[in-house]
């Protein structure tokens, strides 16, 4: 287990040989080999004996082989590992359908399961009980036959704790157990144990293919893991199964709070059967059946901290009050591998995405986009129809990604709605910094979509402004100075002198006080900028409502491609794909002598797409500093910038963040697009004086990155 909270479960199907429990403890012990790095492993239902048994279970020659196998099994197995198997187990005149759960060369519970499937292609019924019924809660686990050929060492008696009120711990892992049609009925097994604080789910299934049937037990399973906000393993039979009437695909997942880590492949996929997947054949494993074995497994590391919190965070999940649904549940300890301080693996399996606010290239990708942009059309469109109908809706666009967004957002709600476009004033205000190519972007596409547009230089009023609090901007006195000597002189500067927080400040209020006189001013200032404090205070800081207040700069960049490509043609299509590859920039220190940019937000902040991806993993899944960075390792990020910036990037958003609350705390409505929001009446209620030291003092950003070992 990662000391990050990282555990790796593999869930697998190997080769059965239907009442050949030796040929499958061997098959099992052979898969094992494999999964050396794996906390947990999960197989098959009834994998000891194979699921197709039928009459044969009753037989205790195969009753006595399962359990002989079972305590092989459990010697074989010394790693600090957990290995979960199925088998047929008699007591008291019973058979029952269980999960052995072993550990460190012990046999540690076994759980029966507890709802038996009578209908259709099923007849469990016929054989098993259901372990629901009273039992005791040990079993004493002796052989009665010499003829499975056990040493004397398996003839001493082991007490194994029994029942359905099983739960498995180690450190942050809890891990319940049910078994294939406990999670198909209204209130699985894995319900009640994850109310009792399981965290890990482990399936094992022998569910056979049908069409359609796999993606069924797929969102079965998601949805199941995203109910009880854990990580949940399925492991299934595979077609080595009896095919007698039924074929099993060996479909096998890891699914994590709603959504599928990884998959197996299974048949009906693909999948084969080749020789290559074969592991070398003995004496109990003939070539033949060595050729015909078909082996398939899910490995992926859940992260129980990321669990822990959102349980945390998701209170509904503890209200439940009935005392159905509170059993008490006994605690078998068990043991992994966690060494503290001895380096930790940063190769995690499981995907991290480098861009987790920004949808995948996939067959939804439309449908996801047109999500965004309806929720915040809807948004608007609400919004507007409480004004009065003769009150102008305001834009400020400058040419840049944010301004373009809220204006295809609002130019859509105008559509959408049938209002008028003349009802929608775009406002352009170029200013000391202002580029010609921005300020000619934000003009054509204005009037190219068929909407008002005037043009205001603020020029005049800020110099008006900067004699009233008699300021020298940027150390020039204004002393018969005008716009045009002003411009000049503020373009001849050298970079050193290009720093005035005053002179930034009045160019965004003078922009904020023309819109909000104008009209209703719709906000076009993002989630990351929020995040970080990007913006002036009371100045493009506020608006009367933020279309885009949850929207982060990734997806902003994201969704004006999307729409240029998808939706445009022609100079519109041009015009926003040249703002997509514009440097972003405020536009609010003056331009250079040859009339270029001076001021770029990611040469001053960091990479947008760094503090994207530290944001939605410090916000959305409470991560550390440290995780974060071994996050940002498996996200690839190394590959294009240097461990020294991404450090020094994530300690520019810890400061930032925490000392910007003070203008996330007063921002206006606006609605909720993603996971991730940072309104201070819904998502994100931080105090203004939160102290950012436990988190810049955190040992992740006194080392190196790559401290962290491969």
């Amino acid at each position: 287990m990662n000391p990050f909270g990282f555990l790796r479960v593999t869930a697998a199907c190997t080769s059965t040989s239907v009442a050949n429990p030796k040929s499958n403890r061997l098959a099992i012990q052979t898969a094992l080999q494999g999964f050396s790095d794996s906390d947990v492993v999960v197989f098959g239902e009834l994998c000891l004996s194979g699921y197709t048994c039928g009459e044969l279970f009753t037989q205790r020659t195969l009753l006595d082989a399962c359990l002989a196998e079972l305590i092989a099994l459990a010697q074989a197995v010394k790693t600090k590992q957990l290995v979960v198997v199925g088998l047929p187990f008699a007591l008291q005149g019973k058979l029952f359908n269980v999960a052995a759960v072993l550990g460190d060369g012990n046999i540690l519970g076994m759980v029966p399961k507890q709802h038996l499937p009578t209908y259709q292609e099923f007849y469990e019924g016929r054989w098993f009980q259901s372990g629901s019924t009273h039992l005791p809660s040990e079993v004493e686990l002796s052989l009665e036959s010499s003829s499975v050929g056990v040493d004397s060492f398996y003839r001493t008696k082991l007490c194994v704790p029994f029942g359905t009120d099983l739960l498995f711990t180690c450190g942050q892992a809890v891990v319940g157990i049910e078994i294939c049609e406990d999670l198909w009925v209204p209130i699985p097994p894995s319900s009640q144990q994850t109310l009792a604080g399981a965290n890990v789910l482990l399936n094992l299934s022998a569910s056979n293919e049908t069409v359609g049937k796999a993606s069924y037990r797929k969102k079965l399973v998601a949805m199941q893991s995203g109910k009880c906000i854990a990580a949940y393993a399925y492991a299934s039979a595979g077609p080595t199964e009896s095919t007698t009437d039924l074929v099993f695909g060996g479909h096998c997942f890891v699914s994590e709070n709603g959504s599928i880590l990884s998959e197996s492949k299974r048949v009906g996929t693909g999948l084969g059967i080749h020789a290559s997947q074969a592991p070398p054949h003995t004496e109990e494993t003939p070539l033949s059946e060595a050729t015909l074995f078909l082996h398939s497994f899910a490995t992926a590391d859940v992260d129980l901290d990321r669990l822990d919190h959102d349980r945390r965070i998701t209170g509904t999940m503890h209200q439940l009050n009935s005392p159905q649904f509170h059993r008490t549940f006994r605690r078998i300890p068990f043991e992994l591998n966690y060494e503290v301080g001895q380096g930790v693996s940063s190769r995690l399996q499981r995907y991290v995405d480098a861009h987790p606010f920004v949808p995948d290239e996939s067959a939804e990708l439309e449908e996801r986009c047109n999500e965004i942009f309806e929720i915040q059309c809807a948004a608007l469109a609400k919004r507007v129809s409480m004004l009065p109908t003769n009150l102008p809706l305001v834009i400020g666009v400058s040419g840049g990604l944010d301004s373009t967004l809220a204006l295809i957002v609002a130019a859509q709600m105008l559509d959408a709605t049938g209002l008028p476009k003349d009802r929608l004033i775009g406002i352009t205000m170029p200013g000391f910094g202002t580029s010609q190519q921005t300020r000619s972007n934000a003009s054509q596409l204005t009037e190219l979509l068929g909407l008002s547009l005037e043009t205001i230089d603020i020029r005049e009023q800020c110099l008006n402004v900067f004699r009233d609090l008699n300021h020298q901007p940027l150390g020039i006195s204004l002393h018969g100075r005008t716009v045009d000597s002003l411009q000049t002189e503020l373009e001849h500067l050298p970079n050193e002198r290009r720093h005035d927080l005053v002179f930034e400040n009045v160019q965004a209020r003078v922009r904020t006080l023309l819109l909000m006189n104008r009209g209703f001013v719709i906000g076009t200032g993002d989630l990351s900028e929020s995040a970080l404090g990007w913006s002036t205070y009371n100045a493009d800081h506020m608006s009367m409502y933020n279309v885009n207040c949850s929207v982060p700069k990734t997806l902003v960049k994201f969704l004006v491609k999307h729409v240029a490509t998808t939706r445009y043609t022609g100079e519109i299509q041009r015009i926003l794909l040249d703002i997509v590859d514009t440097p972003i920039s405020p536009e609010l220190l003056p331009l250079t002598v040859n009339k270029s940019l001076h001021q770029n937000t990611e040469a001053t902040l960091g990479p947008y797409e760094l503090h994207d991806f530290f944001l939605y993993h410090f916000v959305r899944g409470g991560a550390s500093p440290e995780k974060i960075l071994l996050l940002a390792r498996n996200a690839k990020f190394s590959t294009v910038y240097s461990e020294e910036l991404i450090s020094s990037v994530l300690k520019t958003f810890l400061r930032r963040f925490f000392s910007a609350q003070f203008k996330r705390t007063c921002v206006p409505d606006g609605p909720k697009v993603g996971t991730v929001s940072l309104s201070p009446r819904g998502d994100w209620r931080m105090p203004t004086d939160a102290n950012p030291s436990a988190w810049l003092d955190s040992s992740s950003l006194r080392r190196s990155l790559w401290q962290i070992r491969d």
